[in-house]
């Protein structure tokens, strides 16, 4: 049986073209996941269930990054093969880790200072799980990217969200036990990772067995450590406002407000993973070191720009059009009188799409440390920010405090990369 799996998942004639078309889909599953199971629940649970979901998705999003420790960009982009697979994999096991202690000690913080209540608690608990999984197959899919197998990569992850959002959608239909849904969905998750990403992991990575050489474990995790703080504080920018709202306002407001930013959150996951398939190309042309391929290389960053730009735009579009009759729709909940709040939330969904992919490239280029100031700065700006914005402007505070971190995000981490790039430009 795992040699049929391994059959069907590196079937192509043409994998270069399956990769973009497998990545695509993939965003696409991405980005739906949160709102499919979102859209059930309000229906067969109501919207204060719905809330609790938000913010364990919030949350254990931030966890992801804490798994990942930014390594896969670092990997993809690891052309010349500084380091192994097995020392890829062995750091990879010590970051999920110390992601499952943090994710524990955050639900006893939650119990204890925000009220959780056993089941708020056992659920974001859960949901982290969810993302351990995520994060750890992620090493298997980091090293499939950089042989050339993008498109393998992306069928089992694309697999692994039909399968949690099917599981845990027929679970909630069927009894509307939120606790019971969720870990369905994770012993799904484990089942389908062991079958396919694991699985594969055999084949590219030539041994499963992790290396904990101290030398390269320390490296690798002083390489990676700019970029997992980095990744870290952006998620924990784009969720401050939730975080903000979960200490502050009702379970209710959580899920309203994560009703408006959907779409927001989907346009800058659809550009997260458009990035993707770009990081080797990239850093194959950054490391040519030739004028030709530096020209190159500034093309490509200026046509994802316009990219990014025409997304944006066409989610303004919408946003103030139809936005909030879908919306309303889609969830079942009546959001009229939150048209302002959803068209400033998806201006801060296109600077996140910007800052994604300038950070990307930064990664490309090793600025990963120049990179890192950006991310502090404006995590420190929504540190003290979201709390008083919350509490005195209520959604509209939240709305427009996404909105402005996120552009001051961007336009920091544009600027850093433009001196660099008008720098490497001058020594060719």
């Amino acid at each position: 049986m795992l040699a049929g799996i391994r059959k069907l998942l590196e079937k192509t004639n043409n994998p270069e073209r399956s990769a973009y078309i497998w990545n695509a889909i993939n965003a696409a599953l991405a980005a739906v996941e949160c709102p499919v199971i979102l859209m059930v629940m309000t229906r067969t649970n109501g919207v204060y269930d719905a809330g609790v979901m938000s913010i364990a998705y919030a949350v254990a999003s931030l966890m992801l990054y804490l798994g990942q420790y930014g390594l896969r960009r670092y990997q993809s982009s690891d052309v010349l093969e500084k380091f192994s697979f097995r020392e890829y994999h062995g750091v990879r096991l010590l970051t999920c880790t110390v992601m499952a202690l943090v994710s524990l000690g955050y639900c006893i913080y939650g119990a204890i200072w925000l009220h959780y209540d056993v089941s708020k608690f056992l659920v974001v608990l859960i949901v982290c799980m969810w993302k351990y999984v995520q994060g750890y197959t992620d090493v298997f899919h980091g090293r499939m990217q950089q042989v050339g197998r993008l498109d393998v990569a992306t069928k089992c992850s694309a697999a692994r969200y039909v399968l949690e959002m099917l599981s845990c959608c027929l679970v909630l239909v069927l009894t509307s036990n939120m606790l019971l849904a969720v870990s369905v969905c994770l012993v799904v998750s484990v089942a389908e990772a062991m079958l396919t990403s694991v699985n594969e992991g055999k084949h590219y990575g030539g041994s499963l067995k992790p290396a904990f050489s101290r030398e390269k474990t320390k490296l690798l995790m002083i390489e990676g450590f700019p970029i997992f703080v980095s990744l870290f504080l952006n998620v924990y920018i784009g969720n401050a406002p939730k975080y903000a709202i979960d200490a502050i306002l009702t379970e209710e407001i959580q899920a309203y407000y994560n009703f408006i930013f959907m779409p927001a959150f989907v346009v800058g996951l659809i550009a997260h993973f458009i990035f993707n398939p770009i990081l080797t190309t990239y850093a194959k042309l950054w490391v040519a070191g030739e004028r030709d391929s530096f020209v190159k290389l500034v093309k490509l960053i200026r046509k994802q720009c316009y990219i990014v730009l025409g997304l944006t735009a066409l989610g303004l579009a919408v946003a103030a059009t139809i936005g909030i009759p879908v919306i309303s729709f889609v969830f079942g909940v009546d959001l009229t009188g939150y048209r302002t709040e959803l068209v400033i939330i998806m201006i801060g969904g296109g600077m996140l799409a910007y800052a994604t992919f300038f950070a990307t490239v930064l990664t490309i280029v090793r600025k990963q440390k120049v990179m890192l100031i950006c991310y502090a700065a404006a995590s420190a700006a929504a540190l003290f920010v979201s709390r008083p914005m919350v509490i005195h402007f209520g959604m509209m505070g939240a709305a427009v405090l996404y909105a402005a971190i996120m552009s001051f995000l961007a336009v920091m981490l544009f600027i850093t990369l433009y001196v660099g790039i008008k720098k490497e430009r001058k020594k060719l």
